[in-house]
């Protein structure tokens, strides 16, 4: 096994296993950092090359499925897993929950809400990236796609639209697309950059994941003050864990449930 993640000089301290990769992970691992009660750590997917450094001890790279992870917890006698994962990165949530469940760990997960529409705001809802794409149309329109990189390959299916094409990373391979511009970016976009850029590439529809938050939602406040229509990728049902909404609930969660004992009265 490789070297732990976990401060071996402070055995007596539970260890919290952050999965992480969003901008409320990062936000509970600058509070725990500095809170000598837990030894604390974060696991990212690995999806983006080049990922922000961490205020905790980080490991990148998958488990191996739910059976990795599991493993993982039990070596690592892990005594809380958090998953504050990307709302949309549904097979890792599964994972995490299948690992506690079947290691006794305990589990919560940490998803902002997701965005609602708002007086002016022209949504299209869909289910899938792969419907987003017939939703566009037969007609060529000037598309802003900001739905990361790994499913912008869809839209190779409906080469007569323009795209501008937003992604941390490079797509790979390149889209097969006769009119793609593609943008290296990281957020949070600020509303005011957002109506810069859609109006400089003339854009007329935004497809975009429903991932809540703020980092990203300038596009969306930008989009309905232009009028513009969003074709927006609903998320699917969530793992039925239990959930927190932001950093503060988080650590109540965490507080109640790795208190030591003389902090509990008990």
């Amino acid at each position: 096994m490789a070297e732990t993640l976990f401060d071996m000089s402070a055995m007596e301290r539970p260890r919290i296993l952050i999965l992480g990769g969003t901008t409320e992970a990062r936000q509970l691992a600058e509070r725990l950092a500095t809170d000598r009660r837990y030894d604390a750590a974060v696991s990212l997917a690995g999806r983006t090359a080049d990922p922000r450094p961490q205020p905790l001890p980080t490991r990148v790279g998958g488990f191996g499925g739910a059976e990795g992870l599991a493993v993982f917890l039990e070596l690592e006698t892990v005594a809380l897993l958090v998953d504050a994962t990307h709302p949309f990165a549904a097979r890792i949530s599964h994972n995490a929950a299948t690992a506690a469940a079947a290691t006794g760990t305990p589990l919560f997960a940490l998803r902002r809400p997701a965005w609602e529409a708002e007086s002016g705001d022209r949504w299209t809802r869909v289910a899938s990236v792969a419907e987003a794409v017939s939703t566009l149309g037969a007609a060529p329109r000037r598309v802003f796609l900001a739905i990361g990189r790994q499913e912008a390959f869809h839209f190779e299916k409906a080469p007569q639209h323009s795209y501008v094409v937003r992604s941390v990373d490079p797509v790979t391979p390149p889209l097969n697309l006769p009119d793609a511009t593609a943008i290296l970016a990281h957020g949070p976009f600020a509303e005011a950059d957002e109506l810069e850029l859609l109006g400089e590439h003339a854009i007329d529809v935004v497809v975009a994941k429903n991932s809540g938050g703020t980092a990203t939602y300038g596009k969306i406040a930008a989009a309905r003050k232009l009028g513009l229509e969003v074709v927006m990728v609903e998320r699917h049902k969530p793992v039925d864990v239990p959930t927190v909404c932001d950093c503060d609930e988080a650590l109540e969660r965490i507080h109640q449930w790795l208190s030591p004992v003389k902090d509990r009265g008990v």
